[in-house]
């Protein structure tokens, strides 16, 4: 007997409109359009700005990085469209999450928090910064200088005690993950380094980007095929591999290697980097129908989770974005974008309205699947599409406006989150109190004395 999921989604699918979003990729305004109605979508998920609520987060069962990836998102929204919608809501965010301490370890997250998490919220600032997203006000933390502060950070969690460095996955040693030295930990540090040293022209960055690199093809963390693996267990001195590849890897690995390219001047040796990354990324696009983005791992086998629903976003911004640090593969690029494109449109059938996305593309209709993801997804590879059309990202040479500090973020990692050390206030001692009260009425009316509701 089938499910009530299975039936409901079956019902739902029956019910809904089979328009799909109109789009029609040689008309920029049309581009636009469908880019903002899959935005809308993916802000109605979005909880933060209600009053009560924290600025920054989503709602459960989504984790705090992938709101971080949703700002990267609306950042690139607003530069592609013109449409500042969002803005007010993305600044707000993103300085709220990036915390007193500007480098974005909030207390309400570093508990849990891994360097990817962290990573997420920093390439995100870095967008901001390389597209000249309007500027926090003076008294703020900085794009340049949230990105600078992830990146030292960072650079002191490099560990050389087992599998000859990288970043592990957790920052704290009792999170379940703590022993494992994931890609795309390892991954967002290159891409941050590989697009500060183009930012700022600053040499040490770049070094930084050629020993993640190195560290990344000695260990095996990428085959010799340039296909990217998820991690290993650093127990094992990182010898055996978790094989599985996600477009995420191989994204935000090919958007670094096109900013070293274009920050080498054209090095032939980072050309074929580049381009050897984007021939292996081949295999997240399916023959038929032909180029059209999934992923590979989990979509064939329905076993996609809350995260790995927004992977394909991913691939599709800094596939975009590769195009302007290194030109030479634009063709390649647009085409896949194109088709996916296309088909991402022919999925958005799904609600009330007959516009939400589902996550399989390949299928020509709504899969019945709806989220911030799937939404996210679709409007990154709608707006990918632009890419043409705008101009590539500045620098502080090139008409860069966001202030830097070169020194941000560069005390070593705390061993114990800020939730646990800081220091204890009136106002914590006040609401202490009031939580004891609290807890005492609590406590009587569980033994009879008094009824509390």
């Amino acid at each position: 007997m089938p499910s009530w999921r299975t039936i409901l989604t079956a019902v739902l699918i029956g019910a809904c409109s089979v328009g799909a979003i109109d789009l029609d990729l040689d008309d920029p305004n049309s581009i636009k359009a469908a880019a903002k109605i899959a935005a809308t979508e993916m802000m109605s998920y979005y909880t933060g700005n209600h009053l009560g609520d924290t600025p920054g987060n989503l709602p459960t069962p989504y984790y705090w990085w992938e709101a971080g990836a949703m700002f990267g998102a609306l950042v690139d929204y607003w530069f592609y469209t013109g449409d500042s919608t969002w803005n007010d809501i993305t600044m707000q965010g993103m300085l709220w999450q990036a915390a007193p301490t500007a480098d974005f370890m909030p207390a309400n997250q570093t508990r849990t928090e891994g360097n990817d998490d962290q990573g997420f919220w920093a390439v995100a600032a870095m967008s901001a910064a390389e597209r000249n997203f309007p500027n926090p006000p003076a008294d703020q933390p900085q794009w340049l200088q949230l990105a600078q502060a992830v990146f030292n950070e960072q650079a002191t969690r490099w560990d050389m005690e087992t599998c000859g460095g990288g970043l592990r996955w957790q920052i704290f040693t009792w999170n379940n993950g703590y022993n494992y030295k994931n890609t795309i930990s390892n991954g967002c540090f290159f891409n941050l380094a590989a697009r500060l040293a183009k930012y700022t022209n600053n040499q040490t960055y770049a070094d930084w980007a050629v020993k993640v690199w190195d560290w990344t093809t000695a260990l095996g963390f990428m085959s010799p095929e340039y296909e990217f693996w998820d991690g290993a267990d650093d127990t094992q001195n990182c010898t055996e591999f978790n094989r599985i590849q996600w477009t995420y890897n191989a994204g935000v690995y090919l958007l670094g290697a096109a900013n070293m390219f274009n920050y080498t001047n054209g090095d032939p040796l980072w050309q074929n980097r580049t381009q050897s990354i984007l021939d292996a990324a081949g295999v997240f696009f399916i023959d038929n129908p032909k180029d059209v983005m999934y992923e590979r791992a989990c979509e064939t086998v329905n076993t996609c989770k809350v995260d790995q629903r927004s992977f394909k976003a991913y691939l599709s911004r800094w596939m975009a974005a590769t195009t302007q640090m290194a030109p030479f593969t634009y063709d390649a690029v647009i085409t896949k974008l194109r088709a996916s494109a296309q088909a991402a449109a022919q999925a958005c059938t799904g609600g009330s309205q007959g516009t939400s996305c589902g996550l399989k593309w390949t299928q020509g209709s709504w899969d019945g699947s709806l989220g911030v993801g799937e939404q996210m997804s679709a409007m990154e590879v709608f707006q990918a599409n632009l890419i043409a059309r705008v101009v590539p990202p500045v620098t502080n040479s090139t008409g860069g406006t966001s202030q830097g500090d070169p020194s941000a973020g560069s005390q070593p990692t705390p061993t114990q989150p800020r939730t646990v050390t800081r220091t204890i206030t009136a106002g914590d001692r006040a609401a202490a109190g009031i939580l004891t009260g609290l807890m005492m009425i609590a406590v009587v009316g569980s033994t009879g004395w008094m009824i509390w509701e």
